[in-house]
């Protein structure tokens, strides 16, 4: 048996040396030498092109480099392969550090005075304890929990919206559709960490901004193309929302002459909130590895009905 790595990114070229401390008995081939393509049971890269996976009868895992998957198309894959997304320690530490910053920021109004040094103008403004301040979070996964754990931490009043339970300790949930206006209406920093599905697509919208507080404000470090950027710009300019936090834009790179680059309610930051760390990536997918040959279910494995 051996595994397959095809790189898209320069980070993944440590991928191999790494792998082969963890896991010197697996062969790693980096593609496109995937050389005997029957020994090849495991994959792992970002995105698959029609027909890749043809040429390997006993493939059984693919693994991805991102914490999604909606880049990948499943209809490629074999049923009987399996997809795993990333799920490492150093990709979710890093999601709760850039999404305690952001709120942090924007609940503290930084992109006001950053503006204001812009001007030259010393000026303070009325400030709220995080106690005051309620921060909601649509998609409580492996990314939300951690992240919502963290801002309950520093005192803020959480709320998560997602379809299924959780019990967090410091968090109040709202679950499915029927729940989400209560939940809209009771959030002054939204926080998107919604998979892109086709429920999620387009979800941000002129409706949805309507029914949260006036003045509230929206990170989305989920994924681009669940934002109607008309809409956002709408709501900005009206007032309805305060402060605009985007980490991930549709499409990406951001074209220059997006009105995003230039709106001054508008944060933007270049899909970095968090990346796949070699060390921890490979060992998470050692260790499903060693899951699945024990028979075990792999640590992300994704539910091909929900596509995440």
């Amino acid at each position: 048996m051996s595994f397959v790595l095809k790189v898209d990114q320069s980070r993944e070229n440590q991928w191999p040396d790494e792998f082969a401390k963890l896991m010197p008995d697996m062969p790693v081939r980096v593609w496109p030498d995937v050389g005997d393509a029957d020994a090849v049971e495991y994959m792992a890269l970002w995105s698959p092109e029609a027909g890749i996976f043809d040429r390997f009868p006993n493939l059984k895992l693919v693994f991805s480099f991102g914490a999604g998957v909606d880049q990948f198309n499943l209809s490629v894959l074999p049923p009987s392969v399996g997809l795993v997304k990333m799920i490492e320690p150093a990709l979710t530490a890093g999601m709760v550090e850039y999404v305690a910053a952001q709120v942090l920021a924007t609940h503290r109004d930084l992109p006001l005075y950053r503006a204001q040094q812009d001007r030259r103008v010393w000026q303070g403004h009325p400030e709220r304890l995080a106690a005051e301040t309620r921060v909601g979070i649509m998609g409580m996964g492996t990314l939300g929990v951690p992240c919502a754990r963290a801002l309950a931490a520093l005192g803020f009043r959480v709320n998560g919206w997602a379809r299924s339970p959780r019990d967090i300790e410091g968090v109040s949930m709202f679950l499915g559709p029927d729940a989400l206006d209560d939940f809209l209406k009771s959030t002054d920093i939204l926080v998107s960490l919604l998979p892109l599905t086709d429920e999620t697509r387009g979800i941000f919208d002129a409706r949805l901004f309507s029914r949260l507080p006036d003045g509230a404000s929206f990170i989305n470090a989920g994924r681009g193309p669940q934002v109607v950027t008309a809409d956002l710009i709408a709501a900005l300019d009206a007032g309805r929302l305060r402060w605009a936090v985007l980490d991930v834009t549709d499409p990406e790179p951001l074209p220059q002459d997006s009105p995003l680059w230039d709106h001054p309610k508008v944060v933007i930051t270049p899909h970095i909130a968090s990346n796949t760390n070699v060390a921890s990536g490979v060992a998470s997918v050692v260790a499903n590895i060693r899951r699945h040959q024990a028979g075990e279910t792999p640590v992300g494995l994704v539910d091909r009905s929900r596509a995440y």
